[in-house]
């Protein structure tokens, strides 16, 4: 049941997409960029709500109180594409930071330079991080809300926490507050995986890091917030009353943490 529930949703997930951006196109290029953020909100929204009625796996997303009425960096746990929809439909005015590579897609492209996004050459790095600074400074004056992956990349839940020095220097330059974001969605939405595991997923904005600190005490304090959280939500799901299919980096955290659960 899992694998036809599962197949149905990802079928869903894509013809929604397809025809949102087809019905709405003629609304969303026409519209004001802050007004045309309907659509792509309403995506998001639609997308978890299928993930719902048909994967039967229910997003619960708490801390919205911790989220400043400034411009700020949010700071998600990546783990899924799950985590790439859930938290921008919260946002006033979301930016991120995309391979330049995405803009070249019809229709999808347009559909991201109309939000004025930061596109970046990572062919380059150093060169490609004083642009990003650069564009993302400019963006940000306008009251915006980056959100970036300390991690760069999609990890298993309880993997190894691997966070990249990137998200240090834009803290250092941006000087605004960083909001950590924790979940365990990669339990039940497994990167690079088929399935979707039913259950709740749940989610937290931390109260957000204030700016000022130095690089090094920023992020061993961005690492040790998040990372307790997530080991938090970890354990609650594996040892609540339907506890979803545990990967082998959650066992092995677990066990970490001294808590036993059965295979």
């Amino acid at each position: 049941m899992t694998a036809i529930r599962s197949f149905l949703y990802n079928v869903a997930f894509y013809v929604n997409l397809i025809v949102l951006m087809i019905v709405f196109t003629p609304i969303y290029f026409v519209l004001p960029r802050l007004k045309a953020w309907f659509v792509p909100k309403f995506w998001a929204r639609s997308s978890l709500w299928l993930q719902h009625v048909i994967a039967g796996t229910k997003s619960d997303i708490q801390g919205v109180e911790n989220l400043p009425n400034t411009s700020f960096i949010l700071a998600p746990k990546h783990q899924s594409f799950w985590d790439v929809l859930a938290f921008f439909p919260y946002l006033k005015d979301p930016l991120f930071i995309l391979k330049r590579e995405l803009m070249w897609i019809p229709l999808f492209g347009w559909y991201v330079a109309k939000m004025q996004m930061v596109p970046v050459n990572r062919g380059e790095r150093a060169k490609a991080l004083r642009a990003v600074v650069a564009a993302t400074s400019k963006e940000m004056e306008r009251n915006r809300q980056l959100i970036i992956y300390p991690e760069g990349t999609r990890r298993a839940p309880g993997d190894e926490p691997a966070y990249k020095w990137g998200i240090a220097e834009l803290y250092s330059k941006l000087n605004v507050p960083v909001v950590p974001v924790a979940h365990a969605a990669g339990l039940y939405w497994p990167r690079r995986k088929f399935l979707r595991y039913p259950g709740t997923i749940h989610a937290r904005f931390l109260p957000p890091i204030p700016p000022g600190l130095d690089r090094k005490a920023f992020l061993e304090r961005l690492i040790a917030e998040t990372e307790a959280a997530c080991d938090q939500m970890l354990v609650d799901a594996a040892t609540g009353p339907n506890p979803p299919p545990l990967p082998p980096t959650a066992l092995k955290r677990l066990g970490e943490l001294g808590v036993s659960v059965k295979r």
